[in-house]
């Protein structure tokens, strides 16, 4: 692997705290930069997914099996961080972007982001700036706004809008203040419990359950990766909360998918004897919702010792803005991501924060999982989208920007070769397939994304 990748990779595994990784079974073969942005987001992308084949091949190992090979190719794994726009259902493109969301000048001649890509989260602005379901009539609207009382009254609701920065003017955010001083992957002892190595089986997760409490993307990432490795996933969503169909799909891969409602008795009952069963949470909720209800990193520890609990945040555990809703576009406007130093603001040509996010909490948590067989006890990993910005930020200073530019994404029919195809419910699926090449236990989802909901509350026999 080239140098910068190494330097890339050796910060993650420093951030974990994982000194003896097997670096010699990795191999990354290089690629020349595929997006049109001069961040190394290929780099980066590349490190993350040979953290987790390098986590994988240690788990391997745990369960009897020999070291074995680990190989990424940079081509694949940067378009991984945009995997949604390569999803075809029926040979149709499906994913989308509300109206509502984008960028608008305002009062001041500054720029804030809205992010309305939910319909309540769309209604909400619309009701806070007093107009119909219109752009124009927004940014009219907007134009009588500072920046700053935008962002304030948005967060004050609940509400996503940002004012978009520069990296230095975020720099000096007490929010990015807080969230820079924190690991990028947070990974804590929370409770005792005696060793638990894993028996040998077929593959480096099989056996192993996890409850993925989490939509859109960053947490459903994690989960449909250790999917990848032979985990049992089983998806817990609520009838009444919204979603958006092709994040459902994208992001299924491999997954079961139960109801439950946590705001009755039953649901409640239902969701603790999954977990009395289960080795990983995966809680990507917004902070404090699934905690007020008693499903805390503690309280679960001490209903299930052992318990790998993974909480992903928008922007971390600490600082003014540790409870703030938030999603990819939105952090990267607030963060300086999207800055370009002139003309207009616009969005990345892929979404980093969520896929990257997404992958290394999946790292993380197999690397609890090793600890947890060799050491005992319960862990807690922590992750947020901004922590990751960070990352980025500090990365692209120490790697340097890419030296060439795409003027566009490849198109669909010249990365043929990184594509699968699957019959599902939802129609006949063009898909990526999965990055990370092992030479053992090859990377796999064992069955296609299912309809919120599909399965039953029960862990599949």
């Amino acid at each position: 692997m080239s140098e910068r990748t190494q330097r890339a990779l050796r910060s993650i595994l420093d951030s974990a705290g994982w000194r003896d990784a097997p670096l010699s079974a990795l191999q990354i073969a290089p690629s020349a930069n595929m997006l049109p942005t001069s961040l190394p987001i290929g780099t980066l992308a590349s490190a993350a997914l040979g953290a987790t084949g390098l986590a994988a091949a240690a788990l391997w190992q745990l369960r009897g099996g020999k070291l074995q090979q680990v190989g990424v190719d940079t081509r694949a794994a940067t378009l991984a961080m945009t995997s949604a726009t390569y999803l075809r259902v029926n040979g149709e493109a499906v994913k989308s972007w509300d109206p509502i969301t984008g960028y608008y000048r305002v009062r001041d001649g500054e720029w804030v982001y809205l992010h309305g890509n939910f319909a309540h989260l769309r209604d909400g602005l619309l009701k806070l700036f007093d107009v119909p379901n219109d752009p124009a009539a927004l940014r009219a609207a907007l134009a009588t706004w500072s920046a700053a009382d935008i962002e304030d009254a948005a967060g004050q609701r609940g509400l996503c809008g940002v004012v978009v920065r520069t990296p230095a003017a975020w720099e000096s955010h007490p929010q990015a203040r807080a969230t820079t001083a924190l690991p990028l992957i947070e990974i804590t002892r929370i409770g005792d419990a005696p060793p638990q190595p894993p028996a040998s089986a077929a593959r480096p997760l099989s056996d192993i359950r996890v409850l993925d409490l989490s939509r859109v993307i960053a947490g459903p990432m994690t989960a449909r990766t250790l999917a990848e490795h032979g985990a049992t996933v089983l998806q817990v969503g609520a009838t009444h909360l919204p979603s958006i169909e092709s994040l459902v799909i994208d992001t299924g891969f491999g997954k079961h998918s139960c109801a439950v409602d946590l705001d009755t008795a039953a649901g409640v009952h239902a969701l603790h004897g999954l977990i009395d069963n289960a080795d990983i949470f995966l809680n990507a909720y917004r902070p404090g919702a699934l905690e007020r209800r008693g499903f805390s990193p503690a309280a679960l520890a001490e209903r299930r010792p052992g318990i790998v609990y993974v909480t992903i945040s928008a922007f971390s555990r600490a600082g003014p803005w540790a409870q703030r809703r938030g999603y990819d576009t939105l952090v990267a406007a607030a963060s300086g991501l999207t800055w370009t130093g002139s003309g207009d603001p616009a969005r990345l040509p892929c979404q980093p924060l969520d896929y990257l996010t997404g992958y290394l909490g999946a790292f993380g948590a197999m690397l609890a999982l090793q600890r947890r067989a060799q050491q005992g006890g319960s862990w807690h990993v922590q992750l947020s989208l901004e922590r990751t910005s960070a990352w980025i930020r500090e990365m692209t200073a120490a790697l340097g920007r890419e030296d060439t530019v795409a003027s566009m994404v490849p198109p669909a029919a010249e990365i043929a070769d990184l594509y699968a195809e699957s019959p599902s419910l939802f129609g006949s699926l063009r898909h990526l397939k999965p990055v990370v090449q092992m030479s053992d236990t090859p990377a796999r989802w064992e069955r296609p994304p299912v309809p919120l909901g599909s399965d039953p509350a029960l862990w599949p026999a």
